[in-house]
């Protein structure tokens, strides 16, 4: 990953997008829209509110918050009917030994989110999951994720409440921190990872991937750790009109990351990554071509960033993949969809895959 732009910052919070009605219909078809027993609305009711503080005893965003007595009760089994939903796809009879351990809230941050502490009472074993307001951006940024990365994602959505489960991993600055020169870790496959996740991001449209924004999994394997990473924030899909927002090697949070790529890779090492990536990207959207064609098609004609932005962008890519095509996108969805194309055509010149259909109309 080269160092030759500065490092950057997103300009400016982003608003929140409705979920329109062309993507509802996409949520519904697979599973996604489902009826809630627990809207975002209802958890703003909170009575009062206590900060939540670290291991350390510094304050941190977090507060957990406190609600009527019967409305508590009421919640709390309303709660593990979520979570049954989003797990087990409802099925409370193997949830019976689980409880609610605490509600809490975070007002930083576009979705103002809710968390959720769930706990086994077999074994104290907790979990949590989030509800958020619907923010169409996100919604696209979740389904991206799950269809064109190796990780899959389990989230509901339900008017203008959106429910998504915990992705567990080291936060990418402890990441930085504590375990970046682990001895226990293999630098090579530390920064394989790092360029194949700089690439996921850039072609999808991922922006703001700072290293609050994204885990890193630890996996031991026979010989060595195995390294994935995981975005955990999505509201930055497909807003920003500055192409570098969406490389996070161009981060200034990241910088130790981007250096330590400089030093652990060739840059022919590096391109080979990044063409193995561009591959298995493809692979993925041929595996579920209809899918992500009828995404593409209501991303399409979605408003996801202001139309300057949109041209900021196109010209950008443009010049980047020296394809005039980009030039007539006229949205967020048209740039994924041309970046996709963009790849296979890099990926054809050497290597042949079989083209798809991803700029077909989405079947109704």
């Amino acid at each position: 990953m080269d160092q030759k732009k500065p490092a950057v910052r997103p300009q400016q919070k982003k608003p929140s997008y409705p979920i329109s009605e062309g993507l509802r219909t996409y949520l519904r078809r697979y599973r996604r829209e489902r009826a809630l027993p627990v809207t975002y609305e209802r958890l703003r009711h909170f009575s009062d509110s206590v900060p939540i503080s670290d291991a350390a005893g510094k304050h941190t965003l977090w507060e957990s918050v406190l609600y009527d007595r019967l409305e508590m009760e009421s919640l709390q089994e309303d709660l593990k009917r979520v979570y049954a939903l989003i797990r087990v796809d409802g099925d409370l009879s193997v949830m019976k030994h689980l409880y609610i351990d605490r509600i809490d809230f975070c007002a930083f941050g576009n979705s103002a989110p809710f968390r959720i502490r769930i706990v086994n009472a077999y074994n104290d074993n907790p979990d949590y999951f989030y509800i958020k307001r619907g923010d169409a951006s996100r919604v696209y940024g979740l389904e991206l994720e799950h269809l064109l990365s190796p990780n899959r994602l389990n989230y509901l959505t339900c008017a203008n409440t959106l429910v998504e489960e915990h992705i567990a991993g080291i936060p990418g600055n402890v990441f930085i921190d504590r375990w970046l020169d682990n001895p226990e870790l293999k630098p090579i496959r530390v920064a394989k990872e790092l360029v194949k996740f700089n690439e996921r991001s850039f072609v999808r449209l991922l922006g703001d991937m700072r290293s609050y924004n994204f885990v890193v999994v630890v996996t031991p394997d026979f010989e060595g750790a195995q390294i994935r990473i995981r975005a955990m924030d999505f509201d930055q899909q497909s807003y920003e009109g500055r192409m570098s927002l969406y490389r996070p090697q161009f981060f200034k949070d990241n910088q130790p990351l981007a250096l330590f790529c400089v030093k652990h890779l060739r840059i022919e090492t590096a391109q080979q990554y990044q063409r193995e990536e561009q591959v298995l990207i493809l692979q993925r959207a041929a595996i579920i071509e209809d899918r992500l064609a009828m995404l593409l098609a209501a991303m399409s004609t979605d408003e996801l960033a202001p139309l300057s932005h949109v041209h900021e962008l196109r010209e950008a890519l443009a010049e980047h993949y020296q394809r005039p095509s980009y030039l007539n996108c006229q949205s967020m969805g048209d740039l994924v969809r041309e970046n996709l194309h963009s790849i296979r055509h890099n990926v054809e010149a050497v290597s042949p895959v079989p083209p798809q259909r991803l700029d077909q109309e989405a079947e109704q």
